[in-house]
């Protein structure tokens, strides 16, 4: 039944649903219940439910906790702090998950959102964020409330948008998301709701008109199926055909180009694997490479990772979207984004570990200082670390004279993007270590002081 700020209809309400769909009811719990129980079986891991409190979601945590409660991991809520009914839907999955027994973690919005047309991205974005680092947290498969008719409005939503065929997948491509309601009904669940007494509440914002899908919910579908009662047919078949091609892609380029991901949103190719191909196939090649990296994207990325990639370069990179870029390095094309870089000085630690970018310095044993990854530095002064800068200059190295660490990186072979944010160790602002490259003679410990020794390792590609 749907939450109301008076819970005094609440009973009526519920009886009237009980009514209407009595006749309906037995099937529609059989055919939930049977979805997620088969999606809990198959599942290679825990399952962490993205509940936001909406029908559909509560409908999953009811059947979820009935059938395969054995499987469920946490139950995960995130508030958009977008008023009264955001706030009193996270609160009511609180309750839910509390009273079933459940662990539940609460999340919110961190950042500032932004005007226009990117407020339902942003909250897509910080809301996939949340659920990503939560599943971790519990070593889980994120599992969502995806209906038959949220695959609908998706593949209409990329025809729209004219998306290529990796897009027209849409919700059935292969994912880490499981999502066990995707052959159901929103009617079905609707049902459900109404003969198990499930709560929710409605979330105001499904009706305004300034988002897209809204728009293609209330008003492009009804009009579709009046001309065309089977649209909805139509363009899951559109989805399931693409979802197919994309899945034969994925597993050609796996084989035959064997791409490597090293780290998270990171996908490295060699170059001679790509040298073949002409344009439009390295649009097709690319945009499957960029998936697997995490990122989707558009026609003008695809056809700029294209143009790029015929060039052959040996050196050289490309901006594309949201801080991603693919560059060309030793033989190597790499898809990464970008990471944040640290200007500002950051103290190593006195114990323990400090990550700092794509780099993990500890504290470790006595141990072999080689003066590139494990360095000896004296203790009780202050030791920083920080991004190198244009100018600097490594202290004199085996009696020779200062040096630009810009050369010392270049001969190192650290090119490109990876030298951009690459880092110094400083003893009281003066640089006596580039990890992974050298060390200066000001960075020796006299005989008999005091020293502490730390490993550098780098954690990014």
């Amino acid at each position: 039944m749907r939450e109301e700020a008076s819970q005094s209809p609440i009973d009526s309400l519920s009886r009237q649903r009980r009514v209407y769909f009595g006749s309906m009811s037995h099937g529609s719990e059989r055919v939930v219940s049977e979805s997620v129980r088969r999606a809990a079986r198959l599942a290679d891991a825990p399952l962490l439910l993205a509940v936001s409190g909406g029908l559909d979601s509560m409908v999953l945590l009811s059947a979820m906790a009935s059938v395969a409660r054995e499987r469920i991991a946490a139950v995960a809520t995130f508030d958009h702090g977008t008023g009264a009914a955001a706030s009193r839907a996270a609160s009511l999955v609180e309750r839910e998950a509390t009273r079933l027994g459940l662990p539940v973690v609460r999340g919110s919005l961190s950042a500032h959102a932004p005007d226009g047309d990117g407020l339902e991205a942003h909250w897509r974005g910080e809301r996939h964020r949340f659920l990503r680092e939560t599943a971790t947290r519990y070593g889980a498969r994120v599992t969502t409330a995806h209906t038959r008719d949220d695959q609908v409005e998706t593949v209409l939503m990329r025809v729209l948008r004219g998306s290529g065929t990796r897009g027209l997948a849409a919700l059935e491509a292969r994912s880490d998301i499981v999502r066990p309601l995707l052959g159901v009904r929103r009617a079905e669940l609707e049902r459900f709701a109404a003969s198990n007494d499930v709560t929710w509440v409605e979330d105001p914002s499904n009706a305004l008109p300034t988002f897209l899908r809204n728009r293609v919910r209330l008003d492009l579908l009804p009009a579709l199926r009046r001309a065309d009662p089977s649209i909805d047919e139509t363009l899951i078949e559109v989805g399931q055909r693409a979802a197919s091609w994309r899945s034969e892609l994925d597993e050609l380029i796996e084989t035959g180009i064997a791409p490597r991901r090293p780290a998270p949103e990171t996908v490295v190719v060699a170059t001679s694997e790509l040298a073949d191909y002409d344009r439009n196939s390295l649009c097709v090649v690319w945009g499957a490479l960029a998936g697997m990296a995490g990122l989707a994207l558009d026609r003008r990325g695809t056809h700029r990772c294209a143009a790029f990639t015929t060039k052959q370069p040996c050196i050289g990179e490309i901006p594309l979207s949201g801080g991603w870029r693919l560059e060309a390095r030793g033989g190597e094309l790499v898809l990464r984004r970008q990471k944040e870089r640290h200007d500002d000085p950051a103290a190593l630690p006195v114990e323990g570990a400090l990550e700092w970018g794509d780099f993990r310095f500890t504290v470790s044993s006595d141990g072999p200082d080689d003066g590139r990854w494990r360095i000896k530095l004296p203790a009780g002064r202050a030791i920083r670390v920080r991004c190198w800068r244009p100018g600097d200059r490594l202290g004199a190295v085996q009696g020779r004279a200062a040096r630009r660490v810009k050369r010392y990186l270049s001969d190192a072979g650290v090119l490109g993007s990876v030298r951009e944010g690459w880092p110094v160790v400083t003893v009281e602002d003066e640089i006596v270590w580039i990890p992974g490259v050298r060390r200066s003679d000001a960075a020796t410990v006299p005989f008999g002081a005091s020293a502490r020794h730390y490993l550098c390792e780098r954690t990014g590609s």
